[in-house]
């Protein structure tokens, strides 16, 4: 730890006892916990570690994860050390905790809540911050959006030397980095629009003609992207084309590839390295993971919004012998799920689903007037014991997806 301050060692030491006795009480790596015990002791220890770094943050509402790692990926393609959440811990705590993991990298990509996001790029000096998407999520904790777009807006505002690689299909994201000096535009898709239908900055509709989309009475349009992806490649400033083929599933993945990689070339990675590290991410955090639990073949999905139900559930496979979706209802999936009646579970009106997780009523109510086909079984693995043998699609909130993990953890210990 040379060159911190005396406080920041300080810190660093109680947090390491702070996981230490985490571990040993079998509460987990103890991480989180370190990462708070250090910012009661030095609230500046971010900025003390990511000093010197190059640093870039990832937001929005879904694929932080996937992206992260994916820019992490093509970051590493310049031969240095990535610092980057293994777990997604995506606040303070866990952003000090990884920053404290990496302390010699001289790189870092972050995941970055969104309400968390300007105060992060005070603290790091982030050199590009990567907008993904922007819908309602956990409106309990998060709230309405139009006011996470107006604050993310004054935190790209307050950094004019910032790289903003920006989803230009996204009318909120768009409207984050419109007056940004230097923006990388790139078309990486906007499936979910019903939280765009005005624009952000003027309250007037928002027109849709193809890909392109403007604010009537106003300049307010979709710019033209330097980066997009087609079903075989990816497309970039100069000409550059190449193809892009990936280890993970569904369009949405190939936009959050797309964003990786323009902001790794914005920190002077080259394109064709960076395109083909990007095709190495596989399972991110159990997410998209295949596991053998007796006779079934599991593949695990996430999904935590609207937005991400509904391109979660564009990647399930109808051909799968059971279909398991779970809901939990606890304070980080938001407890208010109100949001169940957004998602289209119409689209399984000819299959059979098995409702499950805490909240699996709620849900059975939902496919219920879906017109869907389904049974309740309360707990996620005897909903997928329920299944006939063979491969079994699961799709879960997240604290149903983190417990049904550890569950076959478990199982496997």
């Amino acid at each position: 730890m040379p060159g911190l301050p005396l406080r920041a060692r300080a810190a660093l030491l109680a947090a390491r006892s702070a996981a230490w006795a985490s571990q040993r009480a079998g509460r987990g790596k103890g991480s989180m916990i370190g990462g708070l015990v250090a910012l009661k002791i030095e609230p500046n220890l971010m900025s003390r570690l990511a000093a010197g770094k190059r640093t870039v943050v990832v937001t929005g509402t879904n694929g932080k994860s996937t992206t992260t790692r994916m820019t992490a990926a093509a970051l590493g393609t310049l031969g240095r050390e990535v610092a980057t959440q293994a777990d997604g811990a995506n606040m303070d705590a866990g952003i000090v905790a990884t920053l404290t993991a990496h302390q010699r990298a001289p790189l870092a990509a972050l995941e970055v809540d969104e309400l968390h996001v300007p105060h992060v790029l005070d603290a790091t000096a982030a050199e590009a911050l990567i907008l993904l998407n922007l819908s309602r999520d956990q409106l309990d904790r998060v709230g309405e959006i139009n006011a996470i777009e107006r604050r993310l807006r004054a935190g790209v505002d307050a950094h004019p030397e910032l790289t903003v690689i920006a989803n230009c299909d996204d009318v909120l994201v768009t409207s984050v980095a419109y007056d940004a000096k230097n923006v990388v535009w790139v078309a990486a898709g906007a499936g979910w629009t019903s939280d765009s239908t005005s624009c952000p900055r003027s309250g007037e509709p928002i027109v849709r003609d193809g890909a392109h989309w403007y604010s009537t009475g106003t300049d307010f349009s979709r710019p033209e992207p330097d980066w997009w992806v087609d079903d075989t490649s990816i497309h970039g400033p100069d000409g550059f084309v190449a193809p892009l083929t990936l280890s993970l599933p569904g369009r949405a993945n190939r936009g959050n590839a797309a964003q990786a990689v323009a902001a790794a070339v914005a920190m002077g990675a080259d394109p064709q390295a960076a395109v083909e590290a990007v095709g190495t991410v596989g399972e991110v955090a159990g997410r998209y993971a295949t596991v053998t639990v007796g006779e079934h073949t599991v593949r695990m999905l996430l999904a935590k919004n609207p937005a991400g139900w509904q391109e979660a559930m564009s990647m399930i496979d109808g051909t799968a012998e059971g279909l398991v979706i779970a809901v939990n209802g606890q304070v980080p999936d938001g407890e208010d799920l109100s949001w169940l009646w957004d998602v289209q579970f119409e689209r399984f009106e000819n299959g059979k689903v098995v409702a499950s997780g805490e909240r699996g009523a709620d849900l059975a109510v939902r496919l219920t007037y879906a017109g869907a086909e389904h049974s309740l079984v309360a707990d996620p693995l005897t909903a997928i014991a329920s299944c006939p043998p063979g491969r079994v699609e699961v799709l879960a909130n997240y604290t149903a997806f983190r417990d049904l993990n550890t569950a076959l953890e478990g199982r496997r210990a």
